[in-house]
């Protein structure tokens, strides 16, 4: 069989760019994995190194691999995953809201840890509820009319005096959607979608690679 011609073999920079491509997806969802893992062992490990250090030293031939980082790492994310579990489990029984009330109260008499508590309570909380006359997930003009951006409403309020309907909408950006925008537009000039927020973040962190085949982009009153 003749071997491939010169001018039909990839260069260097093609083959580069293939290998970029490939690998990059692999590294984004390492760094993510690694990053959540690391952050759920940090919160147990306080407590978990000394425990381990003590059941290392106390069985030290047949359990002295406790001693181990990975090991230590390990028990701390599940342990943090236990108490996220049981935190939960908690929150649905009457106790477990008694005592979420306390910890608000108490929260609300420190001067910053209020104002950053709050702010992302309402927000969860209003992602978790349809926000009234409009659609969770819409498109807005922006940065021009002519273009589309992918947006949260998280409130409807009332402009002052004439009461039109305004929408508070988030504009995450690509790949980090935990940065964005935030856009206060007329809910007469959003485009809705059928999108659910797990779809639309989907999109925004593929880079619009994942996507339906097809999508609103004309208002209505536009037509």
């Amino acid at each position: 069989m003749p071997p491939d011609h010169p001018a039909h073999r990839p260069s260097v920079q093609k083959l580069f760019i293939t290998g970029l491509l490939t690998l990059l997806p692999i590294w984004l969802t390492w760094v993510v994995i690694k990053f959540v893992f690391v952050l759920l062992s940090d919160i147990s490990k306080p407590w978990v190194e000394p425990l381990s250090h003590q059941i290392a030293a106390t069985f030290p031939q047949s359990l002295g691999w406790f001693n181990g980082l990975w090991v230590q790492n390990t028990i701390a994310m599940v342990a943090t995953l236990f108490v996220i579990v049981a935190v939960g489990a908690l929150t649905r029984r009457v106790v477990g809201q008694r005592l979420l009330r306390w910890f608000e109260t108490l929260i609300a008499r420190v001067p910053l840890a209020n104002v950053i508590y709050t702010s992302a309570r309402k927000l969860l909380d209003m992602l978790e509820t349809k926000p009234g006359s409009t659609q969770r997930v819409v498109l807005i003009d922006f940065p021009h009319r002519d273009m589309k951006s992918v947006g949260l409403v998280t409130r409807v309020i009332r402009e002052e005096g004439s009461g039109r309907e305004l929408a508070a909408v988030y504009v995450p950006t690509t790949p980090n959607p935990t940065s964005g925008y935030l856009e206060i537009v007329p809910v007469e000039l959003l485009t809705p979608t059928d999108w659910t927020v797990d779809q639309a973040m989907s999109f925004i962190i593929s880079g619009g690679a994942v996507a339906p085949e097809t999508m609103p982009f004309t208002r209505a009153g536009d037509r």
